[in-house]
């Protein structure tokens, strides 16, 4: 049984709650760029923050790094990515749309969208072409071929060219891995479905350098902690599996590769959210060719030289954000009401708000105390305060971002200095000593 579509609903909420806001909307938007709000951004920051340290602070055989968005243009020519990352276009000579050749069953015609591009009768498509998906610009005073550079399509090529610099400044021995947050780009023909996929996004990447005849061991251990990561961010486990890329699908320099795919519900169902990819010595061995400086590493134990293969990681960022968004919405009946709510289930260590206090009434001592709470938790933790409307309607409002606690001021409180907490998923509320709250939060927000 497939998951419902909840992505039109989660669209309106994101922009409703200030999660995600399409980019330049003023203007009538941007295709495919979106913006994230105050409560997006805290979204995504903790995603990352969960990321970098399973990745870096966590362990001491990886480094972290931040390469520039802007590198040679012989890097591009180096990776393959001038000469093969293209996809094959096709125009509509008559509504002027432009489709992929090989994902024309997915897409719809602008005039008639029961159908796809080609099938209506009004419909002019022209031959294939190939098309790359680099973004151009020019660098220095002057627009001429010498100055033609690349926003980066993806970030590991930076990891790359920098894997001599890491591993002698930071004396690291192989295996040892590399790791980064970034923004690329891509100048996607047919991006769609809200920031599952978009012209500009952010990818966390981490490249794991071994030793050849190493790699399959050190890439079957990678598959399942990256597995078990996607399980910690409280994704369902009937939403999650790995898709293997068989012999016509993986990349021409790959050994293996295996996806870990997210169900999104709807039509969208299964799709990527990270690749797990034995990239062998590839890159290495391209970036040594073209650049002509050795990127060998030294066995000093064993007195070899080798170039190291490579096991990577590489996640999206704005995906593994919807996925938890997806994987969180829900609609609840409420006992004794006939709206139900709308419930933002994230994990604790997601959500954007952890705690919000709301004083009962606007009057005896209650705002007072309520801001003196929140002064003193939020040094601790991420905290919002609100005193607008009915509690229940307070409460709903927390829910649908996903705040896991509820922290009340009422008559009672100003008198012996304890508060009512509500908890989002239970709707169970405890009375809880005001001085005890930092404390009390902290045990539950693992």
């Amino acid at each position: 049984m497939s998951n419902p579509d909840v992505m039109d609903k989660l669209v309106s909420l994101c922009k409703r709650r200030g999660f995600i806001f399409q980019s330049s909307e003023i203007y009538g938007g941007t295709g495919s760029v979106w913006d994230y709000g105050p409560l997006g951004v805290e979204l995504k920051k903790n995603i990352k923050d969960r990321w970098w340290h399973a990745m870096v602070r966590s362990r001491d055989d990886i480094e972290g790094l931040d390469a520039a968005i802007l590198m040679h243009p012989r890097t591009w020519e180096a990776s393959g990515h001038v000469a093969g990352f293209v996809d094959p276009l096709v125009d509509c000579k008559v509504c002027k749309g432009r489709f992929r050749a090989d994902k024309l069953e997915d897409a719809k015609c602008p005039q008639k969208p029961s159908k796809q591009p080609g099938q209506h009768d009004a419909c002019a498509l022209t031959e294939a072409r190939q098309f790359n998906l680099m973004f151009k610009t020019h660098m220095g005073a002057l627009e001429e071929s010498a100055s033609i550079v690349y926003l980066r399509p993806e970030t590991a090529q930076g990891i790359f060219v920098n894997f001599l610099n890491v591993q002698q400044s930071m004396r690291q021995k192989v295996p040892f891995g590399i790791a980064q947050i970034g923004k690329a780009f891509r100048n996607e023909i047919t991006p769609g479905n809200f920031i599952f996929r978009t012209r500009e996004f952010e990818q966390m990447e981490m490249q794991f350098f071994v030793e050849p005849g190493t790699d399959m061991e050190w890439f079957e251990q990678w598959k399942a902690m990256r597995m078990q990561w996607h399980l910690d961010l409280g994704l369902s486990r009937d939403r999650l599996q790995f898709h293997q890329h068989r012999a016509g699908e993986l990349a021409h320099y790959a050994r293996a590769a295996f996806d870990v795919t997210f169900d999104f519900g709807g039509t969208l169902g299964f799709q990527e959210i990270e690749g797990v990819h034995n990239r062998g010595d590839f890159d290495l061995t391209q970036h040594q060719q073209y650049s002509s400086k050795k990127l060998e590493y030294f066995d000093q134990v064993n007195n070899k030289r080798y170039v190291p293969y490579v096991i990577e990681t590489s996640v999206g960022a704005d995906r593994v954000t919807l996925a938890a968004l997806v994987n969180a919405y829900r609609e609840e009946a409420v006992e004794g009401e006939t709206e139900g709510r709308v419930v933002l289930g994230l994990h604790h260590a997601l959500a954007p708000i952890k705690a919000a206090i709301f004083p009962l009434t606007k009057k005896d001592g209650q705002p007072e105390m309520a801001h003196a709470i929140l002064n003193d938790l939020r040094n601790s933790f991420t905290v919002d305060y609100d005193e607008t409307g009915s509690i229940g309607k307070r409460y709903r409002r927390q829910d649908e971002v996903g705040t896991p606690f509820c922290i009340t001021v009422d008559p009672q409180s100003t008198t012996d200095q304890t508060v009512t907490v509500r908890d989002r998923d239970t709707l169970a509320q405890e009375r809880v000593a005001a001085g005890s709250l930092k404390a009390y939060l902290a045990a539950k927000l693992v």
